[in-house]
């Protein structure tokens, strides 16, 4: 049970009606262009983009009546950083050459993880284009990395923490919160 003092730091930024009607939002945005219209693969960032990439693919074949590939991304061996996590190992089952690949992610902050993503997918084939969606932009960048579909931005401090949660379908516990952390640290 949380403490009332952890609730007044943490906030619900997004509900999850919300986040469903950014999720779609952001599925006309990605099949609008002509050129999108043959071969979209969506690839997930493993943990945070995957559920996002799911529930994108789904709300495209629902608008547009094609699935898009989806695949889904570990980026561990691609990081400049140390952190590493246990994540299973990726799994994109189509040829990216030639098609219009969307790497999917829940949060976009210092855009070291989408460098690392953009390594991980050249190396896999040369896509016709590569573009970026995120759910949340919460500012703070350390690289020239950019979104081309955010479903919303949100400026940050270094001292708060964005968590998503979205499942493979909407659900009542979507959500998105922001927590700051206390002072003398987290």
């Amino acid at each position: 049970m949380r403490t009332a003092l952890e609730a007044l730091r943490e906030r619900t930024l997004m509900s999850a009606e919300q986040i469903d009607r950014v999720v779609a939002r952001m599925a006309h945005q990605i099949i609008e262009p002509e050129d999108a219209q043959a071969g979209i693969v969506l690839i997930g960032i493993r943990r945070g983009g995957e559920q996002l990439a799911r529930r994108l693919a789904s709300k495209i074949e629902e608008i547009g009546g094609t699935r898009p590939g989806l695949g889904f991304l570990n980026i561990n061996l691609y990081r400049d950083d140390d952190v590493a996590r246990a994540l299973p190992e990726s799994e994109i089952h189509e040829d990216l050459g030639g098609k219009v690949v969307i790497i999917v992610d829940d949060v976009l902050f210092t855009g070291r993880t989408v460098r690392s993503a953009l390594d991980a997918v050249t190396d896999l084939g040369r896509p016709q284009v590569i573009r970026l969606a995120v759910l949340v932009d919460r500012g703070l960048r350390e690289l020239p990395i950019q979104g081309d579909y955010v479903g919303r931005t949100i400026p940050t401090s270094r001292r708060e923490h964005i968590e998503v949660r979205v499942g493979k379908t909407l659900s009542p516990d979507d959500r998105v919160v922001i927590r700051s952390e206390a002072d003398g640290g987290a």
